[in-house]
């Protein structure tokens, strides 16, 4: 598979390659148990850098057709609900009483928030599984990939839209700038773009490493998403800090010809971003440094506590969850099982590494010692949801920002 030699968002030559994680299935591609004996299909994982604007991408696009069935859902997650409750509000009053639409709705639980507060809506997804399940709370969605192409259609038949939203599926998006095409032709003259993604800020200095995987072919720096919004007159006019997926950011954009003068957050944002150095590469290199050694020191954790005669399974069974233990090796040796509270993937295998998926209810039957933790960004809410395991003596195995043992 051949690499990118351009940047996705602002199209400058040359990014830098600076972390290369071998071949890996895409993080999604779940495992049937009759499947476990055959080959995946592996994929090169290699990240690189634009030192003109901080976009971090991986240079290899999954197949086309992967996300027309798809297994995460972020209903699963109960912070998730609270989150997208309060974004609804935000769209509504944005919006009135014109269309808010969803690009990757996913399961419907945006939308059907949307939908709570009165707002008319919209959903837009390639994944016609969940597609089934959003219509269930109430969600019209429109079944496809979003494309500039096919957004005439759309615009024909559903009218121009005041608001127009998505969350974790811009990063997902391999032709960023025929997305936007499309986006700039379906906005309303006075409408908003919003889009919230992990901010790639935040990615480097708590080595989220895992955050990068196939489907996730950008990790947004601010100035991206600013010199990307430019190529198609539309401004950044706000962006807010989010504390989800190991902290966030929600970018709002404006057609230049209607936009407001940008609040103070953009810049502070933007000079935070060149003070931490995202356009040199000395700050790419050292990181993928930092991730080797978290790699050493986690397998020797977990082969000191196999030694010991430890039971340790995973927690969670996310993306982000098998970058890391394909590239770091981590299988069904070292985990016995990993549990996940999403029923789509309890008695699936894990991508690659074909780890065994069960349901949390089986940590009050056979508790292991310790519980790697995959979902890490979801740790606060795992540590409630499992006091009873802590309380009789489990213990939490934290792998970043950097491996640590939590009672």
């Amino acid at each position: 598979m051949t690499r990118l030699l351009r940047c996705r968002a602002c199209l400058a030559a040359d990014p830098l390659t600076f972390l290369c994680m071998g071949d890996h299935p895409p993080a999604n591609s779940f495992v049937r148990p009759e499947d476990v004996p055959a080959n995946q299909p592996m994929y090169p994982l290699d990240s690189q850098a634009c030192l003109t604007c901080g976009l971090i991408q991986v240079s290899d696009q999954v197949p086309d057709g992967f996300f027309e069935h798809y297994l995460y859902v972020p209903s699963s997650a109960t912070s998730m609900h609270d989150h997208f409750a309060g974004l609804a509000g935000i769209l509504k009053k944005a919006a009135g009483d014109g269309l808010i639409v969803d690009i990757g709705c996913n399961d419907g639980l945006l939308l059907s928030a949307c939908n709570k507060v009165g707002g008319k809506t919209l959903g837009v997804d390639p994944a016609a599984n969940l597609a089934e399940i959003a219509r269930s709370r109430g969600v019209d969605v429109d079944v496809g990939y979003f494309t500039h192409s096919g957004s005439g259609r759309l615009i024909s038949e559903y009218g121009s839209a005041k608001a127009i939203v998505t969350t974790n599926t811009f990063n997902h998006i391999g032709d960023l700038h025929d997305f936007m095409a499309g986006v700039k032709g379906w906005l309303a003259d006075d409408g908003v773009f919003v889009i919230e993604v992990p901010w790639a800020k935040n990615l480097l200095e708590n080595n989220e490493f895992d955050t990068i995987y196939h489907e996730h072919v950008s990790e947004f720096s601010l100035l991206s998403l600013v010199k990307l919004g430019g190529y198609f007159d539309l401004d950044v006019v706000d962006v807010h800090r989010l504390g989800v997926h190991g902290g966030s950011m929600r970018v709002f954009l404006k057609h230049a010809a209607t936009a407001t003068p940008p609040t103070a957050i953009v810049s502070e944002m933007l000079a935070e971003e060149l003070n931490a150095g995202m356009l040199e590469a000395d700050t790419y290199l050292a990181f993928a440094e930092r991730i080797r050694k978290i790699g050493v020191d986690l397998i020797a954790m977990l082969d000191q506590l196999k030694k010991d005669g430890v039971t340790v399974a995973g927690y969670g069974a996310p993306a982000k969850g098998n970058t890391l233990l394909n590239y770091f090796g981590i299988g069904p040796d070292r985990l016995d099982y990993l549990v996940d509270r999403n029923a789509l993937k309890q008695g699936l295998y894990s991508p690659g590494m074909k780890i065994p998926i069960r349901s949390p209810d089986v940590l009050r039957e056979d508790a292991p010692g310790v519980l790697l933790v995959l979902a890490w960004n979801f740790f606060d809410e795992i540590r409630v949801q499992q006091a009873d395991f802590a309380a009789h003596g489990g213990r939490f195995l934290v792998p970043l920002p950097y491996p640590a043992m939590v009672n």
